[in-house]
């Protein structure tokens, strides 16, 4: 595609991994397009991110050596945020209008909805970028419209929503379910999902087909479109040169021990575990974790980042070469593994996607936030893998084994696989050229292009 002469778009990142990557490889989409592209990240976040066709500049949260873990508390961090960043972001678009290259328009993360005040400060495009999927962003919104009311109950699900499947109080995400204890970010999720005709455009990491039910039953009503997977584009259409990796990580990855390991192993025998960058579990469920692997007899990949060496010694030395554990690594890289037939998930959206995207059948156990959604969707509606039960809010090992075999070896195991590759195949059409998200982003480019001067 021929440069965009012109258009210039600034992605304004929330530090934080399962925000940072999709907002990096939709920069990477549109740079790929011709469009230039600067990403605005906290300084501390910089330095880990590797991006060649993007431009990267600092903006900041008033916590500029360590961000989040240097406020006293969430709500502290996120309105220092909203304080200092609209500031610095002002400064760094004033800085571009200065030199000759002004911003086109600006695209956001959905927890930083300030920069929509921002933008519109300067009379310059805004769009939001939903890193949630379509369906839990579409409860949030529900209850804008005043169809929902907080603390979510049973009662309220009697009757079906537009474009859902029928969810019980254990499949709602943790923010509607216990409000009060997740008050600072649900109150910033439905300012911004009341906000979304003020935008104009609102994206979504998804894709149609994933969600067509919700696409079909919203249309009109909302302004949310689709341009997932925003997953590297390696492992889905090969558009964008040697894009093997999302370009950014705030963890060191323990690259060559892990392909290495997996290299040694039989085709799709070995179980992934990996509970993402925010998730983390109690003692006594990595407990129930452990043993439920061992008494699988599959070979197993963990990232127990959150546990030291001396907690996992006694078990390493029972389990021997059957088990390998990292701190973090190349997720990508080991789901795309031909060795790895499982994906032991906590069903964050970009876990979901990322398994969605290379075909992975999964065993969903949820935490928190949108993650027992996800897990509904994956086990009832995409039929990709199952849900473990909870015992006192624990998966026993008992039930881990017997969910394992069901993926890896029972009788729905043909099904499993079968589905898990056709949502591959769809994915990978998605962002192909022509696809539906594709097309979207398209559509984005050439009104920016022909718009740019409309609001000078």
């Amino acid at each position: 595609m021929q440069n965009q002469r012109g258009v210039h778009v600034l992605v304004v990142i929330y530090p934080a991994q399962g925000h940072i990557n999709p907002l990096i490889q939709f920069a990477k989409r549109l740079a790929s397009k011709g469009v230039k592209v600067t990403v605005a990240t906290t300084p501390y976040t910089i330095k880990s991110i590797h991006a060649n066709t993007i431009s990267i500049e600092p903006i900041s949260d008033g916590f500029d050596e360590g961000g989040f873990k240097q406020a006293s508390s969430l709500e502290t961090y996120l309105e220092s945020f909203k304080t200092v960043g609209s500031t610095t972001l002002a400064e760094l678009i004033v800085k571009f209008n200065n030199s000759g290259t002004p911003v086109s328009c600006i695209v956001y993360d959905s927890l930083l909805s300030w920069a929509l005040d921002v933008a519109k400060e300067f009379g310059i495009y805004a769009a939001m970028l939903l890193t949630n999927s379509a369906s839990v962003c579409s409860l949030y919104w529900q209850i804008n419209q005043g169809r929902l009311t907080l603390p979510m109950k049973q009662e309220a699900l009697a009757a079906p929503m537009p474009g859902l499947p029928s969810l019980g109080f254990s499949d709602l995400p943790s923010f509607l379910t216990q409000p009060a204890k997740h008050y600072a970010y649900l109150s910033l999720i439905l300012d911004n999902t009341g906000a979304l005709d003020k935008n104009d455009w609102v994206f979504c990491n998804s894709f149609e087909e994933l969600e067509r039910e919700l696409v079909k039953a919203l249309m009109g009503l909302w302004p949310v479109e689709m341009i997932g997977p925003l997953v590297p584009s390696f492992y889905l259409d090969h558009q964008i040169e040697g894009d093997t990796s999302y370009g950014a990580s705030l963890w060191k990855q323990d690259k060559d021990q892990c392909l290495k390991w997996l290299d040694s192993k039989p085709l799709k025998s070995v179980v992934y575990v990996s509970f993402g960058s925010m998730s983390s579990i109690c003692s006594k469920q990595f407990e129930e974790i452990a043993w439920g692997l061992k008494a699988s007899n599959m070979p197993f990949l963990w990232v127990a980042k959150e546990f030291k060496d001396e907690q996992l010694l006694e078990f390493t030395d029972s389990v021997g070469e059957r088990g390998l554990f990292v701190t973090w690594c190349n997720q990508l890289e080991v789901l795309a593994h031909q060795a790895v037939g499982c994906f032991v998930t906590h069903c964050g959206w970009n876990s979901t996607l990322e398994g969605l995207s290379l075909g992975v059948p999964m065993v969903c156990v949820p935490q928190w936030s949108d993650q027992p959604t996800n897990a509904k969707f994956l086990a009832d509606v995409w039929k990709v893998g199952v849900r473990t039960k909870k015992d006192e809010g624990i998966v026993t090992r008992e039930e881990l084994e017997k969910c394992l075999r069901e993926v890896m070896v029972g009788e729905r195991n043909e099904e499993i696989k079968s589905n898990a590759s056709k949502w591959k195949e769809h994915a990978k059409r998605a962002v192909s050229i022509g696809g539906s998200s594709d097309r979207k982003i398209d559509e984005f480019i050439a009104e920016l292009g022909k718009s740019k001067d409309k609001k000078a």
